[in-house]
């Protein structure tokens, strides 16, 4: 089932057509509010008032023109202005690819620079969003750059593969802030870890080691990007045993995934943060969300019929 979901998001003729469907439009509903920015705006607000922050992405990825990437850039400086002026717990998170580090990565460094200097303004943090492995090293190369310039600069890396223990080490000297998620692309056995079991002891593992780095004093922000409650628990009982309260970390799951979860482990005093997506390319994204969890198909197909 997860193969067929990642061959499913790759699929051009899919992504062409799916989307206009109106089953489809009716079961993403599950995973984003809607697909204006005021929509996942609005949703933050709740939030909110639960206590619960927010980080917000608009979905797209590879552009063709580079002029699209200026577009990106300016919508994400309106967005930073709404969340300021609505007074939200709130961060963004792009894709480099979005602000077209395939066409011109000079380009993209002056616009991912002018996003950090703006969240600075706020206190907040400009989280860089990882894409698949062919990116991976020039993205953590792209990160050491602008986190040398922008202190207030975030890196999403993946559990699945192989490499992350070792990027981790490479970026703690960096007093970095990092989101771990396990990860959602097609990665062949040779850099990527495949079971889930093996890939959940690895971001065990990897978790550890940003909170063991936490107690050596480096003041790493650790992101737990999972819906894995069982997962969360463990790693919560390794913070405590190295005497580390529940706010060494924080959690940061999807809107729509495990809501009633993110409202108890807020109550139970950990640091929650909701991911918002919003935007009209949605259906790569969305399809490697169910293949995240495969059990998400159902949920879906509930959407449809409810």
């Amino acid at each position: 089932m997860r193969r067929l979901l990642l061959w499913m998001a790759g699929n051009r003729w899919l992504r062409d057509r799916l989307p206009r469907l109106w089953f489809a439009k009716r079961a993403v509903r599950r995973f984003m509010p809607g697909e204006e920015a005021e929509s996942a705006l609005r949703a933050g607000v709740q939030f909110q008032i639960e206590g619960i922050g927010t980080l917000y992405t608009r979905l797209g990825e590879n552009l063709t023109r580079i002029e699209e990437a200026d577009e990106v850039a300016a919508h994400y400086l309106g967005i930073m202005d709404e969340i300021r002026e609505r007074h939200l717990d709130g961060e963004i998170s792009v894709k480099l690819t979005q602000l077209g580090f395939d066409l011109d990565p000079e380009r993209t460094h002056a616009h991912a620079a002018a996003l950090a200097t703006k969240a600075a303004e706020s206190g907040r943090t400009l989280w860089v969003d990882m894409e698949g492995s062919a990116y991976t090293e020039s993205t953590i190369s792209f990160y050491e750059r602008l986190k040398a310039e922008h202190s207030n600069t975030g890196i999403c890396l993946q559990a699945y593969l192989r490499r992350t223990a070792s990027d981790i080490q490479r970026l703690l000297p960096l007093r970095p802030e990092i989101r771990l998620v396990k990860g959602a692309y097609a990665e062949p056995a040779e850099i990527a870890y495949r079971t889930r079991h093996d890939v959940d002891a690895n971001y065990l593992a990897l978790s550890v080691a940003m909170l063991e780095a936490v107690r050596a004093g480096s003041p790493v922000r650790v992101g737990l990007g999972t819906h894995d409650v069982r997962l969360i628990e463990q790693v919560a009982e390794h913070a405590a045993a190295l005497g580390l309260p529940r706010t060494a970390f924080e959690i940061q799951m999807l809107y729509g995934i495990r809501a009633d979860q993110q409202r108890h482990l807020n109550r139970e005093g950990y640091i929650v943060r909701t991911l918002i997506a919003y935007g009209e390319a949605w259906y790569p994204w969305y399809m490697r969300r169910l293949a995240e969890r495969p059990a998400n198909v159902l949920f879906a197909l509930r959407q449809i019929v409810g």
